[in-house]
């Protein structure tokens, strides 16, 4: 994995808001409809080959695919794996709503924003029925030949793929296994064929974990910050499984509060699952840090040593907001952790992706081309100081 050895590196999340031919063509793919497969390939080609090179002339240095070809991270798992199948009768809104203490919290905000931002049957839940294997070969190497067909004749510096990480794919409903563990590590089994997959093409794996800590919100009652402790524990210890063969400099591990934009007054501290993160088979790690709940939290890094081996990916520009960061707040945001990890081990990366999924954009496209902007702007400010 490259770092910055010698200038502060830019990269983001990866999720980015689909054209809208492509959206149709998935929304048309999830009510279980065909679509011609040749048009969506080509559609996705190149639109992957027009997202590389923007990111490239933004000033991102480590670039993705955009994720353009997956409907979300629960829809493209349930087509790359056997023992799945969608919910027929998805959750009514006020059900939904019931779902995170977070929207319990504010229902008259949740009740609109879920409506107009996040609705129901845009991403239909999924269970598992019988035993997990990984089907999706062709359709990774797809991801994979699209992707490096983009960056012929681009200048970046690396490029990386997004892939689920088990514990978040487990909220799905387990209806096989006999224990939750146990599903855990069959679903850990079976993205490693992925995972794999991803690594041996020579680019860099992400594994994206917002379950690591979103989770929390999710427990309707609350429980214990030690018992949800020993549960992420597991998540992580399932995921080292399908990681133990994967060079840890291959890998990246991405972790937040959820995209959606509210006041998230129920997110646990970063300070509560830090050490476990730590623990994940991974260079480096990606958490948030730029929003307005969590910009705070460069802090715990003057408790929390981080391994010297290791290197942190940190948010300094915000998914949650329209206001595109100025130059010089990126820059500060930078050096407050590269004061603290040193500066070959920091790279400076956006909060969350833009997009959750195909259909829940989190800004309007030509916003986040800003702020990947400022970003780079950031991050040559930041390098002319610390070097």
């Amino acid at each position: 994995m490259k770092t910055s050895t010698q200038r502060i590196l830019t990269t983001h999340v990866g999720s980015i808001p689909r054209p809208a031919v492509i959206q149709e063509m998935l929304r048309t793919r999830l009510r279980g409809e065909p679509v011609d497969e040749a048009e969506f390939n080509a559609q996705v080609r190149g639109a992957v080959a027009q997202v590389v090179r923007q990111q490239a002339e933004a000033g991102i240095d480590v670039v993705t695919d955009g994720e353009l070809s997956k409907a979300s991270f629960i829809a493209y798992a349930n087509e790359r794996l056997t023992g799945c199948e969608r919910v027929e009768q998805p959750p009514s809104a006020d059900a939904r709503q019931l779902t995170r203490r977070e929207w319990m919290a504010y229902p008259e905000y949740y009740a609109e924003y879920l409506k107009a931002q996040m609705p129901a049957g845009a991403n239909v839940p999924i269970e598992c029925r019988g035993p997990l294997s990984y089907k999706g070969q062709q359709l990774v190497q797809r991801d994979i030949a699209n992707l490096k067909a983009a960056l012929a004749g681009v200048d970046v510096e690396e490029a990386f793929v997004p892939a689920i990480a088990p514990g978040t794919f487990a909220r799905g409903a387990n209806r096989y296994y006999k224990t939750d563990e146990e599903f855990r590590f069959a679903i850990a089994e079976a993205l490693k064929t992925e995972y794999e997959a991803i690594v041996n093409a020579g680019f860099i794996l992400q594994i994206d974990d917002p379950g690591l800590a979103e989770t929390w919100d999710m427990f309707v009652p609350a429980i214990s910050v030690e018992e949800y402790r020993k549960l992420i524990a597991i998540q992580v210890e399932a995921l080292n499984h399908a990681l133990r063969d994967i060079p840890e400099d291959r890998v990246r591990y991405h972790i937040c509060w959820g995209s959606w934009q509210g006041p998230h007054t129920v997110d646990i501290p970063l300070k509560e699952v830090v050490d476990i993160m730590l623990q994940v088979r991974a260079q480096a790690y990606s958490v948030e840090a730029a929003n307005p709940r969590h910009a705070y939290e460069w802090r715990v890094w003057e408790d929390v040593k981080l391994p010297d081996d290791k290197i942190l990916i940190p948010g300094v520009i915000a998914h949650t907001t329209a206001v595109v960061e100025h130059p010089e707040t990126v820059a500060e945001r930078i050096m407050n952790f590269a004061r603290l990890v040193g500066r070959e081990r920091v790279i400076a990366g956006a909060d969350c992706g833009f997009a959750q999924g195909a259909f829940y954009a989190r800004q309007h496209p030509t916003i986040m081309w800003a702020k990947f902007q400022a970003l780079a702007e950031g991050a040559r400010l930041a390098t002319q100081r610390l070097w």
